[in-house]
This record gives C-alpha cells, sequence and structure tokens, in this order.
C-alpha cells in the first residue's frame, strides 16, 4: 500500500523560501498570488493491504524522522 506524507511549517513560522518564491511570481507578473508556503512530500510503499495500520505505520515515521514536530506540521493519506 502507498502512503504520501505531506509536511508544511506551522503557521506563524519563517517560510524564506516562500517569500523568495512569492516574490519571484510577483516579478513574473502574477500580481494575484498571496503568501506562498513551501512543504515536502514523501510517498512510501508499505508491506501492508490494512488501511488503518499503513496510516499509523506513516504517522509513527513522520513523528520520529520525517518531520520537525517543533516548527512542522504533517499530514498522511493512503494513495490510490
Amino acid at each position: 500500500m502507498k502512503i504520501r506524507v505531506n509536511v508544511m511549517l506551522k503557521e506563524g513560522v519563517l517560510d524564506p523560501q516562500g517569500k523568495a518564491i512569492g516574490h519571484a511570481l510577483e516579478v513574473l507578473g502574477f500580481a494575484n498570488v498571496g503568501e506562498v508556503r513551501v512543504g515536502k512530500t514523501m510517498e512510501l510503499e508499505i508491506a501492508t493491504e490494512d488501511r488503518e495500520k499503513a496510516l499509523a505505520q506513516g504517522e509513527a515515521m513522520a513523528r520520529e524522522l520525517l518531520a520537525n514536530l517543533v516548527i512542522e506540521d504533517f499530514a498522511v493519506e493512503v494513495v490510490g
């Protein structure tokens, strides 16, 4: 089973990469773009057919390694 872990900076945490992208888009003429936030997405193949077990394992991996819980939030979903 494939899961996807999406990691984003928490609200209120400065996102300099997002600011730079937002500024570049404005310079390119995309003036209607508001705040830009940058995150990361990981897709993992889990050797189980149990949806709940896969989600729980993905959450455990995110808490232990994939996300910095001090400054990042994460969401886990089953793909497909």
